[in-house]
């Protein structure tokens, strides 16, 4: 969603701008091109294979940004409040994730039961499969990925790993294969399950919360924040968080009118409903299909 960015951030000459999730560095290169000569861009992103596929693409925008690997609920950390025009999050898996087998996110490919955004961090998929209780499986589940499935699996991978832990990604959806055949379906039967656990290994949501607080730190007035979202989780909590800064007043407890507390909005939706991908991009790169991008301006 390349060009649906750019108008959602309106960079410009001499703006200064953040990615939170620079990726290959696609977004960014544009941001750096459109806000030319001057702009300025600060990017990180967990994985450090993408901080150095960015770094190389970046090359020729040479002392216009900076780049750093971390999560982006620390953006706020690392940028000083009111310093951004735009900040740009773009959630989800990587498709240099999902291709790479090694990584471990998807059942496309065997590799290891790995799906570590941050492969700094110990926690990994294998690790909750093989020694969470069956009932917090099925609550990860169930919550996180939507599986109506969630017990059944959860049960059965608790009796498999007493003869064998997994380790493997073909491992685990073999048995949930066999749990429920696909019989021709188009979505995989293992899809939510790795959903829940791609979530769940790299804390999304919580990262998620902390990161759309600390974009409203860094945001100018003026400023727009553009999130791009895969899910149905992800976009409520864009949803939710907009909704709130976006209220005229504040509350505590019950939301009744003769309890409230006038206040100045904090952010202004820029459009109430989503922008999703043109037909083009989705026949091009069938994963966008999903997409979602909101968009809100600092007041």
């Amino acid at each position: 969603m390349l060009e649906e960015v750019l108008a959602a951030l309106r960079p410009r000459p001499g703006g200064q701008y953040a990615d939170g999730t620079v990726g290959g560095g696609g977004h960014a290169a544009a941001i750096l091109a459109a806000s030319s000569p001057e702009g300025r861009l600060f990017a990180c992103d967990r994985d450090g294979d993408a901080i150095e596929a960015a770094r190389r693409r970046l090359a020729g925008f040479a002392g216009r940004f900076e780049l750093k690997r971390g999560n982006f609920s620390e953006l706020a950390d690392w940028l000083g409040p009111a310093s951004c025009d735009g900040v740009l999050l773009d959630l989800g898996a990587s498709s240099h994730q999902l291709d790479n087998a090694a990584r471990g996110f998807s059942f496309q490919q065997d590799g290891p039961l790995d799906m570590r955004q941050d492969q700094r961090q110990p926690l990994t998929a294998a690790d909750l499969v093989n020694d969470t209780a069956a009932e917090e499986l099925a609550r990860l589940f169930w919550e996180l990925g939507d599986e109506r499935h969630s017990r059944r699996f959860a049960r059965a991978i608790e009796q498999e790993r007493k003869a064998r832990p997994f380790a493997t990604t073909r491992q685990l959806a073999g048995l949930i294969e066999r749990l429920e055949p696909r019989r021709g379906g188009k979505t995989h039967p293992a899809t939510r399950v790795f959903q829940a656990l791609r979530i769940a290994v790299n804390d999304e949501l919580g990262s998620l919360r902390r990161g759309l607080e600390a974009a409203l730190k860094i945001l100018k007035p003026g400023g727009r924040l553009a999130v791009i979202t895969f899910h149905s989780l992800e976009d409520r909590l864009v949803k939710e968080f907009g909704r709130e800064w976006a209220k005229d007043y504040t509350v505590e407890g019950a939301d009744v009118p003769e309890l409230r507390q006038p206040r100045a909005p904090a952010l202004r939706w820029v459009q109430r409903k989503a922008v999703l991908p043109g037909d083009a991009e989705v026949r091009v790169n069938p994963r966008s299909r999903s997409a979602q991008l909101r968009i809100l301006e600092r007041t």
